[in-house]
């Protein structure tokens, strides 16, 4: 990952002087508050989620289970290491870097659980920031969203920077939460052209992406870029400690 992180938050003043390269034009990169850097007019509306969905699911009988509260066996550093992030009562807690799968992997269903941080430090971004990145590249946000105004399309349960979702189905800080997704990867077709995929998101039983297009372009701060057939799963280091639990999923191709 890099060692400035284009996800985190700045503040006005520091926004109102950085601007990046979007669709070829230079544009202001401005606070949360604008949501003019990413498109979306307004926060979407809360939904308070049932006390469980799929908390605690078990894999089926044809998963791939990644983290069964025991180790990170399945996962490796960016360079190849093993992770140093602590595993403890059955979850894994970020720290010391991202995390990557050793195995790639095309269209999946996934399982994942995760929690913010009980004690609240910090705003917007800064709060309870991770991420799950497809293939290394197409991000479905994770953060504290539980009454923390940020621009939508980086709230949990966003494609970040693509799409808001489409409420907000955030639990408290320090509860446990699901992501049920099913992403279909973007391919090339026999002339190079990009035929899209699409991800499909349910938070905490609440379906928040709803077979969103996937047009190929890496999500900002991925550690990959381009249409690749199969890539792994990513897990991102923010310098939040996020923690993660029973993560399983299913190859559908």
């Amino acid at each position: 990952m890099n060692s400035i992180d284009p996800t985190s938050s700045p503040t006005p003043t520091t926004a109102s002087r950085r601007s990046f390269l979007r669709c070829g034009v230079a544009t202001s990169l401005l606070a949360w508050t604008g949501f003019a850097a990413h498109g979306a007019a307004k926060e979407p509306a809360v939904v308070t989620p049932g006390a469980t969905f799929s908390h605690g699911a078990l894999p089926p009988a044809d998963a791939v289970v990644l983290f069964d509260g025991k180790d990170l066996s399945a996962w490796q550093t960016n360079d190849g290491k093993p992770p140093a992030w602590k595993i403890e009562n059955g979850y894994a807690e970020v720290r010391a870097g991202g995390i990557t799968t050793k195995e790639s992997f095309g269209d999946i269903q996934l399982h994942l659980e995760w929690a913010s941080p009980s004690v609240v430090v910090g705003k917007d971004q800064g709060r309870g920031n991770s991420g799950v990145y497809f293939q290394g590249r197409y991000e479905i946000q994770v953060l504290d969203s539980y009454e923390n105004p940020t621009y939508p399309d980086g709230q949990a349960g966003s494609f970040y920077g693509n799409a808001a979702p489409l409420v907000n189905a955030s639990r408290k800080p320090g509860e446990w939460q699901t992501y049920d997704i099913v992403f279909h990867a973007p391919k090339l077709g026999a002339d190079g052209a990009v035929i899209p995929g699409s991800f499909t998101v349910i938070h905490n039983g609440v379906l928040v992406q709803d077979h969103v297009p996937i047009k190929g372009n890496a999500t900002t701060a991925a550690p990959a870029k381009g249409v690749v057939p199969t890539g792994p799963l990513h897990l991102q280091d923010h310098g939040n400690p996020v923690r993660y639990r029973n993560i399983w999923l299913r190859k559908l191709n």
